[in-house]
């Protein structure tokens, strides 16, 4: 669950959303396709950071590092997929896609994504866990 959610931020927010600003000559139409990956991302990493942190709770009953590192992931993205996303498109739709406010906000978002995809990494190269 871990690898794949992980790899999945890794894979779309490093190679993906790049690529596409970069082939596509509509800035619009990339940003809508990286925006619809994002989401996809971010529910995919709800759901596997939620099994992670009820698996791990389960299997050893206490709530370790890495139970707390899964939970701020956690909260990243919800803080991302549910407060800045819905004001970034709104935002879009509002035809201010160019102003400092949608900036600002996008700025917020890649940076809290960046923290996650971080966070991620530091738990895949820590490994399993062990049973005490």
């Amino acid at each position: 669950m871990l690898t794949l959610w992980v790899g999945s931020l890794w894979a779309v927010g490093a190679m993906v959303a790049p690529v596409l600003f970069t082939q596509l000559d509509d800035r619009a139409l990339a940003g809508s396709l990286a925006g619809n990956l994002f989401t996809l991302t971010a529910l995919l990493g709800l759901v596997c950071g939620s099994i992670l942190l009820i698996a791990s709770l389960l299997r050893t009953a206490r709530y370790d590092w890495r139970a707390w590192v899964t939970t701020a992931m956690l909260l990243l993205v919800a803080a991302g997929q549910f407060l800045l996303a819905p004001m970034i498109g709104d935002l879009r739709g509002e035809g201010l896609a160019d102003s400092a406010e949608f900036a600002r906000l996008h700025g917020l978002a890649s940076l809290l994504f960046m923290l996650t995809a971080g966070l991620g990494l530091l738990l895949v190269a820590a490994g399993r866990a062990q049973a005490d």
